[in-house]
């Protein structure tokens, strides 16, 4: 685990979730493979950093389809997500409060996860801190492992810093881009979560990077170059809806 998500761990004065919805790393190691988590077995989605759960409740609610993983290294925020998740009645979330790279080297076979969604986390804006940063080339190359043929990514930001610093990492190998650039101010139906909607209403920027796995192409094919897909949630770099 990453020794920075290991010291707010064990800083937090944690708060005992007894919630049917939220799953122990101690229960998570018993069971091995996340999609063994849930009563039904549906494509798995994540999002990374749930934060109070706004952005998962209405992702599940909008998909039945699929079943979400909502992870945070935030007690606090695992607990009133939880709350949320109980409130709804859904039976296709589950929390856990542990750090995404663990969860993903450690738990995820290779194209077992649908989709993936990374909404604002932890911009450490002092450049000495840079390297803390979650998204990396190493993070790409971890995700591209766990996402199915086609699967999405989306990255989610509000400081403008770390969106170019995503931004240049593509294009990746083995990635296609969802938007007509590499980054937008604006994804159309893409739920927000209280802290992109408190951003949002003060008329401050939001920066989204989507890019979808590319399916498997025959080797007569790979020089062919791909065009831009439109992956559910309509864009443009101005903000408006294309």
């Amino acid at each position: 685990m990453d020794t920075t998500a290991d010291a707010k761990k064990s800083t937090q004065r944690v708060i005992p979730i007894e919630s049917p919805s939220f799953v122990s790393e101690e229960c998570l190691e018993q069971v091995g493979q996340p999609a063994l988590l849930f009563d039904r077995i549906r494509p798995l989605a994540m999002e990374i950093g749930c934060g109070t759960g706004d952005f998962v409740i209405e992702m599940a609610q909008r998909r039945a389809d699929l079943n979400f993983l909502a992870v945070d290294i935030y007690n606090k925020g695992c607990l009133k997500t939880c709350r949320k998740v109980d409130r709804n009645r859904l039976d296709n979330v589950r929390v856990l409060r542990i750090e995404a790279r663990q969860l993903l080297a450690r738990f995820f076979e290779p194209e077992t996860l649908h989709a993936l969604y990374i909404n604002c986390p932890d911009p450490w804006p002092k450049k000495r801190h840079h390297q803390r940063r979650l998204v990396n080339s190493d993070f790409l190359a971890l995700i591209h492992r766990c996402l199915a043929p086609r699967g999405e990514l989306v990255f989610c930001t509000d400081f403008a810093h770390y969106a170019h610093q995503v931004s240049a990492l593509f294009p990746f190998p083995g990635f296609d881009n969802c938007l007509e650039e590499i980054c937008a101010h604006h994804l159309q139906d893409y739920p927000f979560s209280k802290y992109m909607r408190k951003f949002h209403e003060s008329g401050l920027p939001l920066y989204f990077v989507h890019q979808r796995k590319a399916e498997p192409v025959r080797a007569q094919e790979s020089a062919r170059r791909k065009e831009p897909v439109n992956g559910g949630f309509a864009q443009t770099c101005s903000g408006g809806s294309r």
